[in-house]
């Protein structure tokens, strides 16, 4: 795939992923984009449907019982949860798969049921799903032929986490998550709880204590710690539309502070394009990762004796899904793993 352009499909092309993947790849510079589905949406322009791009010179969105793959290289699913394991099952067997929905992230198909509301539909093919925390999994990202994009929340949270329980710096059996993520986050479909009037001038948890990313991340730090790991973990909604800051609360392990953490995080991440651990007293924030694929990490000493604060800063819609998926796709074909995502954050 190296020596030649990489024709994609993106499935699901409508929504905001599918539109911020569309994005990132004109920049790309290797990349085809040759189908574009959609369901409700099919046969309209993508310019009709997303007027930024347009003069992009993108195809008509079809519906995906339309499309011939027999030329395509990678797919790119961006469909609702519970919507892509049949998709994928379907696909040629010659395609790479990146699924941005979190069908196929939870290893345990017993879990999957259990937090999703039904049976996983696609079990043959859990066992060769990779989870596609760049960062921390990019040998086995590299020759997969599914990888499975971690969730926007579960990236913010484990990016800094993992590394942590690796080295045995936190206590594994005190951990409170604390998420705000932007209104973009819960997708493009019409409901009553995202209109204007009900989102803005206003600041609200939910999902609380049921979560879907709950066991998300509960799967990537038991692997991390070698033992289970159950968190606390709360989301909020914030009238902004990108970015998630996670406020993460940590016991230190005896003998350890801050600036240990702080310290293993900055050597642990050292020379990574997209992850930047902050200088001591230096607090990221949303509005410094916007539009970019980057993920800002600050280490602060709890005035609790014992404790410690880790913020963890994203774009939900780059780093927390599309921008990791090209991340991830780089990987797969062999290309240069920061190729189209080099953009420095937008701001103001």
């Amino acid at each position: 795939m190296t020596d030649t352009r990489i024709a994609v499909g993106i499935v699901g092309a409508s929504g905001y992923t599918g539109a911020e993947l569309t994005r990132l790849l004109l920049g790309h510079g290797g990349i085809d984009i040759r189908v574009l589905t959609a369901d409700r949406k099919a046969g309209q322009p993508m310019d009709t449907v997303f007027p930024h791009l347009a003069m992009a010179g993108l195809p008509d969105l079809v519906a995906l019982d339309r499309v011939d793959w027999s030329g395509i290289d990678v797919a790119f699913c961006c469909l609702p949860h519970g919507t892509t394991q049949e998709v994928v099952a379907g696909l040629p067997d010659h395609l790479k798969v990146v699924d941005l929905s979190a069908d196929f992230r939870l290893a345990d198909p017993e879990v999957y049921a259990r937090w999703y509301g039904h049976e996983h539909r696609a079990p043959h093919l859990q066992p060769e799903a990779v989870y596609g925390l760049t960062e921390l999994a990019r040998e086995a990202i590299a020759g997969a032929r599914l990888v499975a994009c971690p969730g926007c929340y579960p990236t913010s949270a484990q990016l800094p986490l993992v590394p942590l329980l690796e080295a045995g710096l936190i206590e594994a059996d005190d951990i409170i998550i604390d998420s705000k993520s932007g209104v973009s986050g819960a997708g493009r479909a019409l409901r009553e709880g995202l209109l204007f009037t009900e989102v803005s001038e206003g600041f609200h948890a939910y999902g609380i204590a049921a979560h879907r990313h709950a066991p998300e991340i509960e799967q990537g730090l038991t692997r991390a710690a070698g033992r289970p790991v159950t968190v606390n973990f709360t989301p909020h909604l914030v009238p902004m539309n990108r970015g998630i800051l996670s406020t993460i609360y940590v016991r230190l392990a005896a003998g350890a502070g801050a600036d240990d953490l702080r310290a293993h995080l900055a050597g642990h991440y050292a020379g990574e394009p997209f992850v930047q651990v902050l200088p001591d007293g230096t607090a990221p924030a949303t509005r410094h990762v916007r539009g970019s694929n980057h993920c800002l990490i600050g280490v602060f000493a709890d005035r609790l004796e014992g404790r410690a604060i880790v913020l963890a800063a994203i774009d939900n819609l780059v780093k927390g899904a599309s921008g990791q998926a090209v991340q991830n796709m780089n990987l797969m074909t062999g290309l240069p793993e920061t190729t189209g995502l080099e953009q420095a954050p937008l701001f103001p």
